[in-house]
């Protein structure tokens, strides 16, 4: 039997699950700004992963890559559910740190 497919749909969960938490820390000490930061390494990590031959490392890096690539959405998203005060905000951002763009 071959357990490839499963172990990778659990290791894309993971990665998933693992992003979901650093969105909003990301987003609640830093602001949404930092999102050159998911484009630089989501495209470093797909990109490693068209040169590596292990199929369960090629496919880790091409599901955190794209993971990291949509974080920059996410991290956009996240900056709107605060403004509707459904996450709570940074008290020690301010408008001139870019806290608040209402």
């Amino acid at each position: 039997m071959a357990f490839n497919g499963v172990f990778i749909g659990i290791m894309a969960f993971a990665i998933i699950g693992f992003f979901h938490p650093i969105i909003i820390k990301v987003e609640y000490y830093f602001t949404d700004k930092v999102w050159p930061v998911f484009l630089i390494v989501g495209i470093a990590a797909v990109v490693l992963s068209c040169f590596i031959k292990q199929t369960l490392v090629s496919a880790f890096l091409g599901i955190f890559g794209c993971t990291a690539l949509w974080s920059i959405h996410e991290l956009k998203q996240q900056t709107a559910r605060v403004a509707k005060g459904w996450f709570p905000k940074n008290p020690k951002r301010t408008a001139a740190t870019g806290g608040d763009r209402l």
